[in-house]
C-alpha cells in the first residue's frame, strides 16, 4: 500500500533566515569546488523543478562516494543543510567549518549525544530549510544500501515536510567522468503509515533514479 501522498505546494514554516549556516563561505567554496571538480567530472542535472524553491524538505539522496556532497551542493539552485557524521566535526577548526558549511554532527552509535544537533536540525526545517539526509548512513557504490528510518521517524513525528528522492549515478566519460544527478518527484509521508514503509517507497525511487533498478 502506498504511503506517500503528492508534494504539494505552499508549506511555508518559516523565516528564510540561513540561521547557522555561512552562506557568504558557501558561496565562495561552491565557486573553488566547481573550478576543482569540474576538472574530473561531468555534472548533470536532471528534475531540478521538484526542489521546492522556498519552502521546508528533506532531500534524500543516493550515497556513491564523497564526492556526492559537493556535486549534490552544486547540482541544487538553494543552500542546504547536511547531516553528517560526528567524526567530520571533532577538532575546533574542522567543527566549526563544517557547521559553516551546513554541517549538523550526527552520531548513530549514541543519538543521545546528539540531541542538540537533532534539536538544530528540526529547528532548520521550521524555518523553512532544506535538509540532506543520506538514508543509506555511508558508502553502497553501484549497489542499493539498507536505508535507515531513524532520522526520518524523527521528523515524521513532529513535521510534515516532502521527501525528495535523488539519484546520483557515475559512468566514465574519456578522462572526465559524468556524474548524473536525478532529483524525482517529492513524496509527502502518509501520517498514519508507518516510517518504514515510507522509507522503503522512497528508496525504491531513488534506486530507480540512480539507475540500480
Amino acid at each position: 500500500m502506498q504511503t506517500l501522498l503528492p508534494f504539494k505546494r505552499g508549506n511555508r514554516l518559516g523565516s528564510r533566515a540561513s540561521l547557522g549556516r555561512n552562506d557568504p563561505l558557501c558561496r565562495m567554496v561552491a565557486v573553488i569546488a566547481k573550478g576543482i571538480l569540474f576538472l574530473f567530472y561531468d555534472l548533470k542535472t536532471e528534475g531540478a523543478r521538484h526542489l521546492p524553491r522556498h519552502d521546508a524538505f528533506i532531500l534524500l539522496p543516493k550515497h556513491q562516494c564523497w564526492q556526492d556532497i559537493p556535486l549534490i551542493a552544486l547540482a541544487t539552485p538553494r543552500p542546504l543543510y547536511y547531516i553528517a557524521k560526528h567524526e567530520l566535526f571533532q577538532g575546533p577548526v574542522s567543527g566549526r567549518f563544517m557547521r559553516s558549511l551546513g554541517g549538523i554532527p550526527l552520531n548513530r552509535q549514541n543519538p543521545l549525544k546528539s540531541r542538540d544537533s537533532l534539536r538544530a536540525m528540526i529547528h532548520y526545517l521550521q524555518a523553512g530549510q532544506g535538509v540532506v539526509v543520506f538514508p543509506e548512513g555511508t558508502y553502497y557504490r553501484g549497489k542499493m544500501g539498507p536505508g535507515k528510518a531513524g532520522i526520518l521517524r524523527l521528523i515524521m513525528s513532529r513535521l510534515s515536510l516532502p521527501l525528495v528522492p535523488a539519484g546520483v549515478h557515475y559512468t566514465r566519460k574519456g578522462i572526465r567522468i559524468r556524474v548524473n544527478i536525478h532529483f524525482g518527484r517529492p513524496l509527502y509521508p502518509d501520517k498514519t503509515g508507518r516510517p518504514n514503509r515510507s522509507l522503503n517507497a522512497v528508496m525504491r525511487q531513488i534506486a530507480l533514479l540512480s539507475r540500480l533498478e
